[in-house]
């Protein structure tokens, strides 16, 4: 059954991979796959909180900083060693590699686990922002497999980590907001 499922992911990958190849996805892909891409994307979505949510936006953001932080470290630090799964472009033949193939392991994806952590975080406090929160989380998904660094299910887990992640954070953070009433002290943030 694990084979099964681990033959799919190839094919899945291969048709990412190779059957979507044109010019186009070229540029576009390795554009939104890149490191810097997502730092000005983190940094805008700081400013716009702190800019359009004043007092709200910067608590949000301090949380949000942690919640990356967390899906982060689970990402690289606990699970890629664990599973040690290696990235499509050390093993498979005939890989569309638009970037540097690494070393490090594949599963989970840190970039989807970082962006989809970000999406269902914000989306929690901000339901507008949803919709384009969750296409640039998979279209940044998405471009991993097309760049060749990493298969479906790669992103798939990432996905899920980011998904715990984040609600673990929420979690938290409205038992902290529910707290501070209790000390006499103003919510964090009014619902």
């Amino acid at each position: 059954m694990i084979q099964l499922l681990l033959n799919l992911d190839t094919q899945v990958f291969y048709f990412i991979n190779l059957g979507l190849q044109n010019s186009f996805f070229d540029f576009l892909m390795k554009l939104v796959t890149a490191q810097r891409t997502l730092q000005i994307l983190l940094i805008l979505i700081l400013l716009l909180l702190i800019i359009f949510e004043k007092k709200k936006g910067i608590i949000l953001g301090i949380f949000l900083l942690l919640t990356i932080s967390l899906s982060d470290q689970l990402s690289s630090h606990l699970i890629k060693p664990w599973v040690q799964r290696i990235r499509p472009c050390n093993v498979l033949p005939d890989v569309h590699l638009l970037v540097s193939c690494t070393r490090s392991f594949s599963f989970p994806s840190t970039h989807a686990s970082n962006l989809f952590a970000s999406a269902f975080f914000i989306s929690n406090f901000n339901k507008k922002s949803a919709p384009i929160l969750y296409f640039i989380a998979f279209l940044v998904a998405l471009s991993r497999v097309y760049v060749g660094v990493h298969y479906p299910l790669d992103i798939i887990g990432g996905a899920l980590l980011g998904v715990f992640c984040a609600g673990l954070m929420i979690m938290i953070f409205n038992w902290i907001n529910n707290k501070t009433t209790r000390f006499g002290r103003e919510k964090l943030i009014k619902e």
